[in-house]
């Protein structure tokens, strides 16, 4: 009987360091971290249950085949269809791959990437943002050789133009009632009256911890709170993630640094009905236009 390959895989440890990598792709596929994160989600969850059945050889070019196919699907839902180029009309096209600076790339914006459409975002990305080979590529995406390398001479050329346009997009601040509710929310967190909270929540709320854990129920939840009242390595800001109201959280200890992850809270009847807190998946907040509130 011929091995398992997966039976020496540590599958867990896998997903655990690939998840980054595979939030980077879903994130700059879907121009959003937080949607990317559900993508990935998604994603993971067809692995899993995949995985019962069959044994990929390559299980890392696997799982990115899979978030691939699972953005793609994301993005039919969300009826982007202009944004769509077909595999078939992309075959057609054999011009020679491109040699630009192509790792400057990485740091485009995930608002510049979906202007690119499907094809040439996916193929670009998977090259000059995480540095799969063209081999790897085509196999990722189902595509040619040839189909591969129009692709990303597109996209490539497409990204030069857009870099010189200036960059002048700017989010509406928060609303009022959103600022005071997540004010209260913040100043609460900030002075670590948890009990203040508490009574800010609905009996029935709901906690995603993401990549770690759920909660339903504010017996439940408010253990998380506790938790956080043991440690000592945030400070929450009020701010916006993608133009939402969100809860910027970082360092005390770099009062200059960057936001280290968010939380974002949705209200019912006054009442606070869901947290998604990312403190476990800090790679999410990697590429989102993160603005702090200075009302």
């Amino acid at each position: 009987m011929a091995p398992d390959p997966l039976a020496t895989v540590d599958v867990e440890a896998l997903l655990a360091r690939m998840r980054p990598k595979l939030h980077r792709y879903c994130a700059r596929m879907v121009g959003s971290v937080i949607d990317g994160e559900d993508v990935l989600q998604d994603a993971l969850i067809k692995a899993m249950e995949a995985l019962q059945s069959v044994t990929p050889v390559n299980m890392e070019g696997w799982l990115f085949r899979i978030a691939h196919n699972t953005a793609l699907d994301f993005l039919r839902r969300r009826n982007r269809q202009e944004a769509l180029h077909s595999a078939e009309e992309v075959e057609m096209i054999a011009d020679r791959l491109d040699d630009v600076e192509s790792r400057q790339i990485a740091a485009t914006s995930l608002r510049t990437f979906m202007r690119l459409p499907v094809a040439q975002r996916s193929s670009v990305i998977l090259m000059d943002v995480l540095g799969c080979s063209l081999a790897e590529v085509c196999d990722i995406m189902d595509f040619s050789l040839p189909a591969v390398k129009a692709t990303l001479h597109r996209g490539r050329t497409q990204l030069r133009e857009f870099a010189g346009e200036p960059d002048d997009v700017s989010q509406p601040g928060l609303s009022e009632a959103d600022r005071t509710r997540l004010s209260a929310y913040v100043g609460h967190f900030n002075a670590r009256d948890f009990d203040a909270i508490r009574a800010m929540i609905a009996d029935d709320v709901r906690l995603e911890l993401v990549n770690r854990t759920r909660l339903k129920g504010k017996a439940e939840v408010s253990n998380y709170f506790g938790n956080y009242s043991k440690v000592s390595d945030w400070h929450l800001v009020t701010g916006q993630v993608e133009g939402r109201p969100a809860i910027l959280v970082f360092d005390p200890n770099e009062p200059a640094g960057r936001a280290k992850y968010f939380m974002l809270l949705d209200w019912s009847a006054g009442k606070l009905a869901t947290i998604r807190d990312f403190r476990h998946a800090a790679y999410v907040i990697d590429g989102a236009e993160c603005v702090v509130d200075r009302g």
